[in-house]
């Protein structure tokens, strides 16, 4: 049986996009830093503070999608961000300070 070298060639060229996709899409840090490293984390603990700051994450992170808030019980919006986190890709510290903002 005699292996055709375009056939070959083509196989080499899909392993190589597909062990650099894999490497891409796991989130390995680039470079040897670390990947939390490059957004830290401020907790805020003056109440006047966590609500201007979710505030803003609200406006950055849902404002593009969903109108003015609405006030909910604290649980129901708890329920909310835990769905929407995963589509708006919401950091944990988005998700406190938004429900911060949203329960006041």
């Amino acid at each position: 049986m005699k292996i055709n070298p375009h056939v070959v060639t083509s196989l080499l060229v899909l392993l190589c996009a597909l062990a650099f996709a894999s490497s891409v899409f796991a989130g390995s840090p680039a470079k040897g830093k670390d990947a939390s490293a490059a957004a830290p984390v401020v907790h805020l603990t003056d109440a006047d503070s966590m609500r201007v700051a979710g505030e803003q994450r609200f406006r950055a992170n849902c404002a593009r999608c969903h109108a003015a808030p609405q006030k909910f019980p604290p649980r129901m919006m708890g329920t909310i961000l835990r769905h929407m986190r995963v589509r708006a890709t919401i950091t944990d510290e988005d998700q406190r300070l938004i429900l911060f903002y949203m329960t006041q």
